[in-house]
């Protein structure tokens, strides 16, 4: 029986083509807020730095009420390393808008995202957003899209796709690009019309798959996915089934229903809808949510393994607790306990001597957001290098993450980044190029992706574009050679000074400005040769008798690089570590003391 008051739709599209907005102008269509209410840009990027990286780091549910039927909207994220939340989202869906660059077209994350929703079988709706800028090319986005989803395997009804054309920022959708319409009707018209309705058995016994997790301090866990048989009901209850065969009751306290920007509970929720429920103490994703006398069996939801750690530890700088408020190492093992309550994606583990815990994740930006949203709450603490996850093959080889990376580069470039992508593991597995642009396809070790952006960056001018997403686990493929050139090591605690700093500067690149603390054993610079030097950043000019007052003037210094977070996890080798505190990011060596390090290198 189809549930024709709803429908269930995911949005997908590459980072930074407009989905968010695009989402906020179907919230004003629908009436959502008053005509005088003041609502920020970008309403779903609800957390600091998602309004900052202008990404969508978790996805989000909505729902829009138009014309008596219930659509519930899921935004998800655009980026690879949150790509584990698309996969299970989509099971949620019955259709997906496909938003593309009226310029840009299809990118490579949309390849990603957009194989997953086809073999799903989800409806797919193409909006080509972005009609309004003077170098857009519709017709070319669309036939784009087309070969894409033909490459992909797409089914000859998932071929005959619906196209809206759109200005997200300019607030209209039109089924054609100069029809002259200025609202947002068409789109919803056509979610409406060409998104399936949810084929369910309202009357059948009750079957929920947990397909994320959210966290609330007063309630704990809440499990949300969309029920796909019977009614749920408050106080009803049920047996959970875990993905590994284990089952047990339990009674749902609470059941929400999504209703605009927000949550409300409901007495009862029917088939078709998303809901979330709260009772399930230890509720986790691919739990099935079913009914104790009829159990359901359902498909188990795969979550993807991390393929990156680091550890977090307690900061041991000299300049400990001048910047931040919390520094103990007992805090900051709560903190991560607390993250791994809620975030289902990571694996968060003390370690076995307790000096640390051991964070895994899906990479750099995805251990990095962790990271900066801890410096923001006052929190300072250490990280070492990022190490890949390892497994062990049944006949006992060492097994390593492989990535799929794509690069977009124009044709001039094209030599430059295949020369840096072997020089980093990878292997060039397709090659294809038009007038202006090739498109270069490598599979390429976890490792080897490690500051691979800012060397591809450097080597094509800025014009290239990297994508890599996890593909499979594939033999170790040897040792790989780290950062050639070695550190300028400060050899004693104070502020940097100018004059010192002016001589240094000579030898090779500056981290820090004159005023800046430093510390014995902070890296304060690149050497421009291999092998670390130690440096004094304190030296001033002696005073002779000649001397005049306006003599330093003349010291004219580069300004020094400054690094992000992902930029420093990247940066560092295994004996250095990033100190974070809520103001700085510092570089430093595991051992501060230059005469220890001698002493360590010598017994390796």
């Amino acid at each position: 029986m189809k549930q024709e008051n709803i429908r269930n739709v995911a949005i997908i599209a590459h980072v930074d083509h407009g989905k968010t907005t695009l989402v906020d102008r179907l919230l004003w269509s629908s009436h959502v807020f008053r005509e005088n209410q003041q609502v920020e840009e970008r309403v779903l990027d609800s957390n600091d730095q998602e309004r900052e990286r202008g990404i969508t780091i978790l996805s989000k549910n909505i729902s829009i009420t138009y014309k008596g039927v219930k659509i519930n909207v899921i935004d998800t994220p655009g980026h690879a390393d949150f790509g584990g939340e698309v996969e299970r989202v989509l099971n949620m869906a019955d259709g997906a808008l496909l938003i593309v660059d009226a310029y840009e077209g299809p990118k490579p994350q949309t390849r990603f995202v957009l194989s997953h929703a086809l073999e799903r079988g989800l409806r797919i709706v193409v909006v080509v957003n972005k009609i309004d800028r003077p170098n857009a090319d519709t017709e070319g986005a669309v036939d784009k899209v087309f070969d894409l989803m033909v490459e992909l395997g797409a089914s000859d009804e998932q071929l005959d796709f619906p196209v809206v054309y759109a200005s997200a920022v300019n607030g209209y959708a039109r089924m054609d690009p100069n029809d002259g319409n200025m609202d947002m009707i068409p789109l919803l018209d056509t979610i409406l019309r060409e998104i399936p309705a949810p084929d369910v058995n309202v009357d059948g016994p009750v079957a929920l798959q947990v397909c994320t997790v959210d966290h609330s301090s007063y309630e704990g866990r809440i499990g949300v996915g969309r029920l796909s048989s019977g009614t749920l009901h408050e106080k009803e209850q049920v047996l959970v089934v875990k993905p590994d065969g284990s089952s047990r009751k339990a009674q749902i306290r609470k059941v929400y229903t999504f209703e605009n920007l927000g949550k409300a509970e409901v007495t009862a929720a029917d088939a078709g809808d998303i809901v979330a429920v709260i009772g399930i103490e230890d509720a986790d994703i691919g739990d099935i949510i079913t009914d104790v006398e009829n159990p359901v069996e359902m498909e188990p939801i795969a979550v993807e393994e991390p393929t990156m750690a680091v550890v977090f530890e307690a900061s041991t700088s000299p300049l400990i607790g001048r910047e931040g408020d919390i520094v103990g190492a007992r805090q900051l093992k709560e903190r991560l306990m607390r993250e791994k309550e809620s975030n289902i994606s990571m694996r968060i583990d003390e370690l076995e001597d307790k000096t640390g815990v051991r964070v895994a994740g899906r990479g750099v930006l995805h251990l990095s957001v962790l990271m900066e949203s801890m410096r923001r709450e006052g929190f300072e603490f250490q990280v070492g290098r990022p190490q890949v996850v390892y497994k062990i093959a049944e006949d006992g080889s060492k097994l390593e993450p492989i990535e799929e990376a794509t690069v977009d580069v124009p044709n001039d470039y094209a030599g430059k980044a295949i020369e840096v992508m072997g020089s980093a593991g990878g292997i060039m597995e397709d090659m294809a190029s038009d007038e202006t642009t090739t498109h270069l396809t490598f599979s390429i070790p976890s490792r080897g992706t490690m500051g691979l952006k800012t060397r591809i960056l450097n080597a094509t001018h800025g014009e290239a574009v990297l994508f890599h997403h996890f593909k499979e686990y594939g033999p170790y493929s040897g040792e790989m050679s780290g950062r050639k050139n070695g550190g300028m090591i400060a050899m004693s605690t104070g502020k940097a000074v100018a004059y010192a700093l002016d001589t240094l500067q000579e030898r090779g690149r500056l981290f820090v400005s004159p005023g800046d603390e430093c510390y014995e054993g902070m890296i304060v610079g690149e050497s421009a040769k291999e092998g670390d030097m130690v440096v004094n950043v304190e030296k001033t000019k002696n005073l002779g008798n000649q001397r005049s007052s306006t003599a330093d003037k003349a010291i004219q210094l580069t300004p020094p690089i400054t690094f992000t977070l992902e930029e420093a996890l990247e940066y560092i080798e295994d004996d250095e570590l990033v100190e974070v505190t809520p103001q700085n990011i510092r570089l430093r060596k595991r051992i501060l003391s230059s005469i220890e390090r001698k002493k360590a290198n010598k017994n390796k």
